[in-house]
């Protein structure tokens, strides 16, 4: 079947490296998962009961990925310019409504993220009772380092989770802190949503999140996945 012409040249797949591979990892979407965290929770001024409560999600658009190493402009819009960052699973298989017993079988691998964040204009959003997208969904708002194909068992249920700036840390914790797991996550997203490969899930960051400027670098590691890098260059425009 011949293809109607484009008005315009289409995008290039958006991808990651896998490691140990020469092939990609072609990315579908890009789902985040927001307060996962107990201490990040209370640190935003929502704290989480998960009794009452289910996980809440935001998405980001697969052309804001970033490979770990780039340096990325201060973006536009905002003066609280903050890192997050989060253990990320890599779907490997389609699944709708699964169970959390069967959640594994859509892992294909891990690997670490940033959720870059324009916070001031996410508090504004959030305040006016607004979506979040001027906050959260911007150019290189999401960074992460290559994909690791998961090992057998495949749910990562703890690993130091730690995050520097200029050598300083400022996030230490640890992914057994997750208030809802990643089969607890995958079973309650895929309700939603038919999950399939290419799909990212960002599961939420610890506390201790804050703001980088112009010329700091970034430095994040979760135990087993990988080590993440991020350079923050001069202000867009500028």
């Amino acid at each position: 079947m011949t293809r109607p012409p484009y008005l315009f040249a289409p995008p290039e797949p958006v991808s990651l490296p896998i490691r140990g591979s020469n092939m990609r990892y072609p990315i579908r979407r890009i789902f985040c998962v927001g307060r996962n965290y107990h201490a990040h929770a209370i640190e935003m001024g929502n704290p989480v009961d998960k009794a009452t409560m289910e996980p809440f999600y935001f998405l980001k658009d697969a052309s804001s990925a970033v490979e770990s190493g780039a340096t990325v402009a201060y973006p536009p819009g905002t003066r609280n310019y903050q890192f997050e960052l989060e253990l990320v699973v890599a779907i490997g298989a389609a699944g709708f409504r699964v169970s959390e017993a069967d959640a594994e079988g859509l892992i294909y691998g891990y690997c670490a993220g940033l959720d870059m964040t324009r916070r001031d204009l996410q508090f504004k959003a959030r305040d006016q009772g607004r979506p979040w997208d001027l906050g959260k969904n911007f150019e290189h708002a999401a960074v992460f380092t290559e994909i690791v194909p998961r090992a057998n068992p495949g749910v990562l249920a703890a690993g130091a989770i730690s995050l520097q700036v200029n050598g300083e840390t400022r996030q230490c914790s640890d992914l057994s802190k997750m208030i809802w797991s990643i089969p607890e996550l995958l079973a309650d997203l895929s309700k939603f949503y038919h999950l399939a490969p290419g799909d990212l899930i960002l599961t939420g960051t610890p506390e201790g999140v804050g703001p980088v400027l112009p010329g700091d670098r970034i430095d994040g590691h979760i135990e087993g996945v990988g080590t993440l890098e991020l350079h923050i260059g001069a202000a867009d425009g500028a």
